[in-house]
């Protein structure tokens, strides 16, 4: 079960953090691979890696995903290299953290932008050429902050996005259903990447995990790959619009 052979699947934010993470998790179940972000040197790192130790297809592109016009070539250079399109992993975002009597109108727009707007404007573009083909998974990563406040960061903004992705994942569900596309969405908790550990591994923080987290640690690393693995795979042909919370039970209590 999960085999990813002969499936092409579109990774955003592949350069660094749970994009790398879950862009490896695809090729190690033989997915092809098309890697996106700005940085396209690190992307092409990664593909090397890849390709080396997975023996599997990867092609790197530049990609900012709040640019339509990005996304649209991004889309085309996929169609061209390997003619479709079978899972789109939303996984770019960003965020100005400030709560809502500070945060100025740029720094609201900046996160709307990177971390909703994108999801649409990816969805649009990959999603029409699934409707080719009749299949596609896609799958959004939201947050747990999209389904609960938080009393730790202020964060307005950031709340605001991935919860408009949650529903957006619904909509798109609802919509996409009889072209055999699916759509979920994974609301990840405190997870260790190379921007987060610096803070997870404070005291301050931990002591905050054992207080509100059941299972009193954050994430770690290959503890988001099953989630997204079965949403897009074959055998989960009857799962959309599902929000799957991976929180270690934040979200929960």
């Amino acid at each position: 079960m999960f085999d990813l052979k002969g499936k092409v699947a579109v990774v955003t934010g592949a350069s660094s953090g749970l994009g790398v993470q879950l862009a490896t998790a695809f090729a190690r179940q033989g997915a092809d691979l098309v890697l996106l972000a700005r940085r396209v040197e690190r992307l092409e790192e990664l593909a090397d890696k890849l390709r080396d130790e997975y023996g599997v297809k990867v092609l790197p592109v530049r990609c900012d995903v709040t640019s339509t016009e990005d996304i649209n070539a991004a889309a085309k250079s996929c169609e061209e290299k390997f003619g479709r399109c079978d899972i789109l992993l939303n996984c770019a975002g960003s965020s100005k953290d400030k709560g809502v009597l500070e945060m100025n109108d740029e720094e609201w727009d900046f996160t709307i932008a990177t971390d909703e707007t994108s999801v649409f404007k990816m969805t649009r573009a990959f999603a029409a050429l699934m409707k080719k083909y009749k299949y596609g998974r896609i799958i959004n990563i939201a947050s747990m902050y999209g389904l609960v406040g938080n009393t730790e960061i202020h964060t307005v903004a950031y709340h605001a996005s991935k919860g408009a992705v949650v529903n957006f994942t619904r909509a798109v569900a609802a919509e996409l259903a009889t072209d055999g596309i699916t759509c979920n969405a994974i609301c990840p908790g405190y997870f260790e990447t190379e921007l987060t550990k610096a803070v997870l591994d404070t005291p301050r923080f931990q002591e905050f995990a054992k207080t509100h987290v059941p299972m009193q640690r954050y994430g770690q690393l290959g503890e988001l790959d099953a989630a997204a693995v079965f949403l897009a795979s074959k055998e989960a042909s009857y799962v959309t619009g599902a929000i799957l919370p991976v929180d270690g039970g934040y979200t929960c209590v």
